[in-house]
């Protein structure tokens, strides 16, 4: 009897013995057995993934969204511009890792300044304005880490001048009429990758309109957004 109770205490300590050396492995090592584990050093052969060391210009197709900043002119004797905000929206489909063709949208909204305030009781009334365009644009320089652009977009604008007139007519504000006429957009676009399809897009422009028959009118606008690339990655040679 006394036998099998050694037998079973002695089963019981080993059990337990190996329990703990299968959570603590490194508990019943002596001090010289750790110092003589060491880790492994790094493989020379594996360098640290780079982020961007896959970003190519060979997506057919590049979406962009951003905000926009405009600064215009909502008739021919305007006492001040009017600085508008809104949107810019881009599709590019890409021919080559620098041709592509574009439709772009684009709408300003704001307050003006008026000509006649002592006549006319109306401050700083509604007005805005919508683009759709379209050309050619050109990537002129890129590596993984940016890439800059040039595009020259073609098309219309429609001017909303007389939302916020209450009824007087645009003349007496010096506000051209409500309107369709020729517009552009002349300018480019710093492209800063943060992956290989996620871009950030800082898009400066030359906006042309020739509201009234008036000749074409510059004013500059500024974008920013996000860019993301579509589709299956084409063939270069």
């Amino acid at each position: 009897m006394k036998g099998k109770r050694s037998f079973w205490l002695g089963i019981a300590a080993l059990a337990a013995l190996m329990t703990i050396s299968t959570i603590c492995p490194m508990g019943f090592l002596s001090p010289a057995a750790h110092a003589q584990v060491v880790s492994p050093p790094p493989n020379p052969h594996l360098p640290p993934p780079e982020p961007l060391a896959g970003v190519r210009y060979d997506f057919p197709w590049e979406i962009y969204g951003g905000i926009g900043y405009a600064a215009t002119n909502a008739g021919p004797n305007a006492l001040q511009q009017a600085l508008l905000g809104g949107f810019d929206a881009r599709a590019v489909r890409e021919f080559s890792q620098h041709w592509g063709v574009g439709a772009n949208v684009r709408g300003y909204f704001g307050t003006s300044g008026v000509a006649n305030t002592s006549t006319v009781p109306i401050h700083g009334p509604f007005v805005a304005e919508y683009f759709l365009l379209g050309g050619p644009e050109y990537r002129v320089l890129s590596n993984e880490h940016a890439a800059m652009l040039l595009h020259t977009y073609v098309g219309g604008v429609y001017g909303d001048f007389e939302h916020g007139l209450q009824g007087y007519p645009p003349s007496s504000v010096g506000f051209f009429s409500n309107q369709m006429a020729l517009g552009m957009a002349l300018g480019g676009s710093i492209d800063l990758n943060r992956s290989p399809r996620l871009v950030f897009r800082i898009a400066p422009d030359a906006l042309m309109s020739d509201f009234g028959g008036n000749g074409l009118a510059e004013h500059m606008s500024l974008s920013v957004g996000i860019v993301y690339r579509l589709g299956r990655q084409f063939r270069t040679k």
